[in-house]
């Protein structure tokens, strides 16, 4: 399975938010989206999945695996997210149903995309919850999701992403919200289940430290557009575009205390 976007261009209310992205995810292969606030990173993710915003428009092309993306009717591109593409987005108290235990919203990709009755449905989101090391994941399964930190949370997003065993993994900045200690421990975990399932991911962020410790490629964006394509030890060592060495000042900022000790 292979992700390609060619020429793709975002369109809401007049304005071109994305403007001529192109990018390829091999199978297997770990992709960085990488840029400022409002620089078409997220909006990019989102048109492959089909979710825009009211209003937004895509054109150029997806494909995935062959298949154009782009005018897919609303129903097969449903069956695709979750089943071949999974999202974790950056925010977990947003994307979670309040009112619902987060064993059943883990359950609910599971009983849609592979037809298992609500009882296997459970022990699999168990398994799930296990799986992204929730502690007690038998109990745990059954609380709401304001009753769990904001690690734990993202752990559900995380496990209800993977529920299907998706081969593409789209994580838009999943730790950003994060205190660094648990930061570390969510990259951690991703990468892990990432590579031991042998899945492609796309991650989104602004942070090149981040970057750094979970994909191989980087592609930087700044309004809209491409500015460098890079494996992303060369981004680190020798960035061409003035975007990309900005974001690498402040990445080497990250990693050094204000008095100059490492930190």
């Amino acid at each position: 399975m292979s992700l390609v976007v060619e020429d793709l261009v975002v369109e809401l209310d007049g304005r071109r938010l994305v403007d001529g992205v192109s990018f390829e995810v091999p199978d297997g292969a770990r992709v960085g989206l990488i840029g400022e606030s409002g620089s078409g990173k997220s909006l990019t993710a989102l048109a492959v999945l089909g979710l825009l915003p009211d209003g937004a428009t895509a054109h150029g092309s997806i494909r995935w695996d062959g298949t154009e993306l782009i005018g897919l009717p609303d129903r097969e591109l449903a069956r695709l997210r979750g089943d071949d593409i999974g999202i974790v987005f950056q925010e977990p108290r947003t994307a979670l149903n309040p009112i619902r235990t987060v064993g059943r919203q883990i359950a609910e990709s599971i009983r849609i995309h592979q037809g298992l009755g609500k009882r296997e449905a459970r022990e699999r989101a168990i398994a799930q919850a296990a799986r992204v090391r929730l502690p007690a994941p038998e109990t745990i399964v059954d609380r709401y999701p304001h009753q769990l930190s904001g690690g734990q949370r993202q752990r559900v997003a995380i496990a209800m992403a993977l529920a299907c065993r998706p081969r593409l993994l789209i994580a838009d900045e999943p730790t950003t919200a994060l205190d660094v200690t648990i930061q570390a421990e969510i990259l951690s975990l991703l990468l892990g289940l990432v590579e031991a399932e042998g899945m492609s991911l796309v991650f989104i962020t602004h942070d090149l430290a981040v970057l750094a410790q979970v994909a191989t490629e980087g592609v930087v964006l700044e309004h809209g557009r491409v500015v460098e394509a890079a494996p992303v030890s060369t981004l680190l060592s020798t960035p061409a575009s003035p975007v990309t060495q900005g974001l690498l000042r402040d990445a080497t900022a990250t990693l050094w205390r204000p008095e100059g000790g490492a930190a």
